[in-house]
């Protein structure tokens, strides 16, 4: 009893602390990109979208309607579901291997990292991890006795997850299998309360079926063909190493040990245990054996999660037959693991961190920068004509400008990222995709940094083709240019002239994080599309420091790098050096940039560049 009621107070405390936590990081992180998609399909009601199924922007639309236009709105419902799950947890374990237990599988759901964290994010991984468990606890008890309560709860897991993601697919096929291997299993599909259940949960993947039916396969095409290579890539051991290292090693030791139990059943073992282990462990190595295969570009680390929690459940027995101190140290390394997440949410969610992350590759892009650049919009826009419209060149800054503007109707241009992530066909259902024509002023929001460098100009000279002459632009540069964009005032009526581009540049020397000494040199390359350069002036924390000269000939940027497709009229002349002095500046992190001054008479900043000076 002593324990039981340690356990309860652990849990409680645990669950109270790191559900305020959550709760104030959620209302200070920006917005991510995906979020701000989501909210925009919330304010364009479906039932199905071409990423995702409709739940995750219908739960969306509800947090703005009753909390505002805040990210703390659009994220509550799912704070709501996350804090829910490590009691359902703990509830479930509790009627299998006792209250003690159960009490510790909480705390363990509220720890491990990925888990933990659930719930920051409005995702759509939060309702189907929700759905995942009301299905894994619908499904123990059947095994023990089929009743209606029980059947009612597997219709509504399987409804939920149909209406939150493609991969709930997986966790059905897994659970499907677990049971026709379990003798017990099998006895109940002579049951027609489970064919009921059954076919309430095929019905709710009906208007998802039916929005492919009606755009191509769009979304099925994506999720299954387009956004995976499908064949073997070695990199997929770093997904292997990566989720030992987010579900912590000990605990994932733990884990992979409750699903090699469950391989060899001990007659006293109850088929329930079987069955978490079972249903677990296959999903865990199926997504195993998926990350050699699968998209590794986007995020997908969290894809195993419900698999690691079908097992989490056996963990609390499985620790007890530890030795005390390995028991402890992975208690110890599942808080700290946690500790190192919500970290790096608070990280991200403090500007003054983002703004120092902007010469790693660490960089948190996706949440950087769009409050400003909602700010440099609607200054532009007083003094623009009434009526301007917002034209984005991509789902990002589209979606982003729409939920800090609160306009969800921000025109899109057709653009790789679209597609990429899948959202091109909604945008056009939406008719939101635009092709340039405009019957009125319309200001232009380019994100340079979307673009690789090697790209510009072509993208540029694209963008020329499609709006007309671009004029000099009022460059955003966010956290020394890791978030660069552009705006554009674009007249009502297209005008003719020449490609005339953004500045586009280069610093060979200093390298990134090189040390320098109080003297240094500086060298690169610079263009502008139908201009040219006329002046370089280096910068050092966004003071000049001296005037490049320019004109140095460099021939293989336009052989090697561009290929010829640049109409720089200083071609091959585009290099510049100068000589920077800062003896009388401090030692350490400063950061170098420029500021290129074109013959059409733009002034642009370029990304800056992180050197040490030395003492």
């Amino acid at each position: 009893m002593q324990q039981e009621n340690r356990a309860r107070h652990v849990f409680l405390a645990l669950w109270i602390a790191i559900t305020a936590i959550k709760l104030l990081v959620a209302a200070r992180l920006p917005l991510f990109v995906d979020e701000a998609f989501y909210w925009q399909e919330g304010r364009h009601l479906a039932l199905a979208y071409s990423d995702l199924p409709g739940l995750t922007a219908w739960l969306i639309r509800l947090g703005t309607e009753i909390g505002g236009q805040h990210v703390l709105a659009v994220r509550m419902p799912f704070l709501l579901l996350a804090a829910l799950l490590p009691w359902l947890v703990a509830h479930i374990t509790a009627r299998w291997y006792g209250e003690n237990f159960g009490w510790r599988a909480g705390s363990l759901m509220l720890l491990m990292p990925l888990a933990g964290s659930l719930g920051i994010l409005a995702l759509p991984d939060v309702p189907m991890l929700f759905a995942t468990v009301l299905c894994l606890d619908a499904g123990a008890r059947l095994l023990r006795g089929i009743d209606g309560t029980s059947a009612a709860e597997l219709a509504l897991g399987l409804v939920i997850g149909a209406l939150s993601h493609y991969r709930f697919v997986g966790v059905i096929g897994v659970g499907f299998l677990a049971l026709l291997f379990l003798p017990d299993g099998r006895r109940l599909f002579r049951d027609v309360r489970i064919w009921i259940a059954l076919a309430m949960g095929i019905a709710a993947w009906a208007p998802l079926l039916l929005w492919n039916l009606e755009n191509a396969d769009a979304g099925l095409r994506f999720q299954l063909v387009e956004r995976h290579p499908w064949a073997f890539q070695s990199g997929g051991l770093w997904f292997l190493l990566i989720q030992a290292a987010l579900v912590t090693p000990l605990l994932f030791v733990a884990l992979m040990q409750v699903f090699a139990r469950s391989l060899r059943p001990m007659p006293a073992m109850p088929v329930q245990w079987r069955y978490f282990g079972l249903l677990g462990g296959v999903s865990t190595l199926g997504y195993f054996v998926l990350g050699f295969f699968a998209d590794v570009e986007r995020v997908s680390f969290h894809w195993p999660l419900p698999g690691y929690v079908a097992l989490l459940i056996g963990v609390p027995a499985c620790l007890a037959a530890w030795p005390v101190f390995w028991r402890r140290l992975c208690w110890i390394l599942a808080g700290i693991g946690l500790i190192a997440v919500l970290g790096y949410y608070v990280a991200v969610s403090v500007p003054e961190l983002r703004e120092q992350a902007a010469a790693s590759k660490y960089y948190p892009s996706n949440f950087s920068g769009w409050d400003r650049l909602a700010d440099a919009v609607r200054e532009e826009l007083r003094d623009m004509p009434a009526g301007t419209r917002v034209l984005a060149d991509n789902f990002k800054a589209g979606a982003e400008l729409g939920f800090a503007l609160d306009d969800a109707d921000i025109a899109v241009l057709d653009h790789p990222l679209n597609h990429k992530h899948g959202r091109a066909p909604q945008l056009r259902l939406w008719s939101l995709q635009s092709d340039g024509s405009r019957d009125g002023p319309v200001l232009l929001v380019v994100t340079s940094t979307d673009v690789k460098l090697r790209e510009q100009v072509d993208y540029y000279q694209s963008l020329c083709k499609r709006l007309g002459p671009l004029p000099p632009p009022r460059v955003v540069s966010i956290d020394h240019g890791g978030q660069r964009f552009l705006l554009f005032r674009l007249p009502a009526q297209r005008g003719a002239g020449k490609c005339i581009a953004p500045a586009i540049a280069h610093i060979n020397q200093p390298r990134p994080g090189e040390r320098v000494s109080r003297e240094f040199a500086v060298q690169g390359w610079a263009i502008k599309e139908g201009a040219g350069i006329k002046v370089v002036t280096v910068m050092l924390d966004d003071k000049p420091v001296a005037d490049a000269m320019y004109g140095v000939p460099e021939a293989w940027v336009t052989e090697q790098f561009y290929r010829g497709h640049s109409r720089d009229p200083n071609l091959p002349r585009i290099g510049f050096k100068a000589q920077v002095d800062v003896s009388g500046m401090s030692a350490g992190r400063h950061w170098l940039g420029l500021r290129l001054h074109g013959t059409d008479g733009s002034d642009e900043i370029w990304i800056e560049t992180a050197i040490d000076i030395r003492p």
